[in-house]
């Protein structure tokens, strides 16, 4: 007499639940919370089956797990984006302080008599003293006065100051532009790096909406999924 094979109970392989109404097939679990299942239990086979009630509490995992995988990414990226900062050269230092350190003796006064020669206080000073060389030599103040008229010597100390006034002024204007030059090339260094700070910062956050979208769509279906068993159960 042939024996008739015993009918396996089926049973969730999580709790042993042996209810049959609140039984669901391993298969129809999704790809992810099997993965979360099979982590935490590694006996956990697509052809066994799950009660509804582990089905639930590992929804709820995968949710926690999903927000705090969130909040830690906001995190890391601060991180990374303070590690840049700090791993990187400072570009935003001032100019003046590299350009003077290198000055001569000669260059500082040449830079100090071009700043005083273009001055309003130099133009009244010395526009006093062509005035009372005028008077003096044309007056008679002394019994001969020392550059009478024509005011030959004071054509001739004019024509000095002149002479060596304007290459001190030249070599004061060629710092200048070297400053400036020095200046509008720390100016695009910064430019440079910021731009690309920009454009690695919206490459993060486009990277973080994308995972952010993905997420909600899975959270999504995972509510659909509540929803539909809901209405059957109803």
């Amino acid at each position: 007499m042939n024996k008739k094979p015993l009918k396996i109970k089926p049973t969730c392989q999580i709790c042993g639940c042996d209810q049959r109404r609140e039984l669901y097939h391993a298969s129809l679990v999704r790809p992810v919370l099997a993965d979360l299942i099979h982590n935490e239990h590694g006996s956990f086979v697509e052809d066994g089956w799950i009660c509804n009630k582990d089905i639930q509490k590992y929804r709820h995992q995968y949710v926690q797990h999903l927000l705090q995988t969130e909040k830690g990414e906001i995190s890391s990226l601060e991180q990374e984006v303070i590690d840049s900062l700090r791993q990187q050269e400072i570009l935003a230092t001032n100019p003046d302080t590299e350009l003077f350190a290198g000055l001569t003796f000669g260059q500082r006064m040449a830079d100090q008599f071009a700043q005083l020669a273009g001055s309003w206080g130099f133009i009244f000073t010395f526009s006093g003293v062509l005035v009372i060389w005028i008077i003096v030599n044309t007056i008679n103040v002394f019994k001969q006065p020392f550059d009478p008229y024509p005011y030959i010597l004071l054509n001739l100390v004019l024509s000095c100051i002149a002479a060596l006034q304007a290459p001190i002024i030249m070599m004061s204007q060629g710092r200048q532009e070297a400053r400036d030059r020095l200046h509008a090339r720390r100016d695009y260094q910064v430019n440079l790096k910021a731009e690309l700070e920009i454009r690695h910062l919206h490459q993060k956050v486009d990277h973080l909406l994308m995972h952010q979208w993905e997420r909600l769509v899975e959270i999504q279906d995972i509510q659909l999924e509540l929803i539909n068993e809901i209405k059957n159960r109803t």
